[in-house]
Order: C-alpha cells, then structure tokens, then sequence
C-alpha cells in the first residue's frame, strides 16, 4: 500500500500521464489549473499547495482564475499571458514536462545546511531567477533567493538545536514522552 501511494505521486510526469491529466478527462487545459499539482503536493510533508495558496501568487489566481481573460486556459502555457503565475507556468515553462527543471533551488536538499553560493547550484539558481524575471526585475528574484536562503539557514539551525535537545533527553534516560508508570490516570489500556 505505501509503496503504491508513494509510486502514484513520485512518478515523473514524462512516465505518466495521468499524474497531472486526469485519465478520465484528459485535457490540456485542465493539467494547466494549479489544482492538478494539489493532488500531490499538499500537506504536512508537501506544503507546496498551502505555500502557493496564500502566496500573492496563489490569491491572484484564486481571484481570476475563473475569468478566461485573465487565465485562458486554453492557450499552451507558450503562448500564455496570465494576470498571475500558475504552478505550471513556472514549473512547466514553454510546456515541457520536466517539471524538476525549474524547481526551487531547494529540491532534494532538505533543511541542511549547504552552501547555497556552491558552484553546483549557481546554474540552477541563475534559471529560477530567470523564472521570475518574466514579471519582476533580477534585483526582486535575487532579493527573495537570499531571503530564502536565509529562512533555511535559520531554519537548519533550529532543527540542529531541536536534534541535540532530544539526543540529550535520550542520554539522560528522558526520551519516553510519559512514562506509563508517571502517566495520570495510567489503566493499563492502550
């Protein structure tokens, strides 16, 4: 079961179809909407729809996305001139499917923290900024990568401290969150 519900969402949109054109109305215009993208990604270990939901980005969609004039749906994402960016129209640019290829720098590097100015990723960073740049000036993606940066920086940091904080519980014999013997009103039931 888990190996089935992770395959369902950790297949390449290259492999499968399906993954973001629903099988029983396969239509372009339809994987186009941002929604597609929230069967997988949403959730407590996927915040990417939540993320996008109450971005600026996400409420200028949810505000228009019904009005064909500001989101016509209809147009390959080429050709597309929206009021606001869609999942796709970031991630799937010029409609290719490789939706890795103009992810966030911080794909697969989890909370560490690595040295966001390493050779290896300046390509990649150099792209995402390209991304934003469609509507915003280099200065504006430039600024929010290094705020970024920094919010992972902190954020690795405050997971390193939480880590040692439970390591330490766990040497001084404290790592059972409530002891059944200490536990109020302990019955024996589980």
């Amino acid at each position: 079961g888990d190996t089935a519900g992770c395959t369902f969402c950790h297949t390449s949109p290259e492999e499968r179809c399906s993954t973001c054109h629903q099988r029983h109305q396969f239509n372009p215009a339809v994987a186009r909407k941002s929604e597609q993208c929230k069967t997988c990604h949403w959730g407590k270990d996927h915040r990417d729809w939540e993320a996008y939901d109450i971005s600026i980005h996400g409420t200028v969609y949810q505000v228009n996305k019904w009005d064909p004039t500001q989101f016509d749906m209809s147009k390959k994402l080429a050709d597309a001139d929206y009021v606001g960016p869609t999942c796709q129209y970031c991630h799937m640019r010029g409609g290719h499917h490789n939706v890795q290829r103009l992810s966030t720098v911080y794909t697969s590097m989890g909370m560490s923290n690595a040295d966001r100015g390493a050779p290896l990723w300046k390509e990649k960073r150099d792209t995402w900024a390209s991304v934003c740049d469609d509507c915003h000036s280099p200065r504006f993606a430039r600024e929010n990568l290094q705020a970024m940066d920094e919010a992972c920086k902190d954020a690795g940091l405050k997971y390193t401290e939480t880590l040692k904080v439970a390591e330490n519980l766990m040497l001084d014999g404290m790592g059972e969150p409530m002891p059944k013997d200490l536990a109020p009103d302990w019955s024996g039931q589980h």
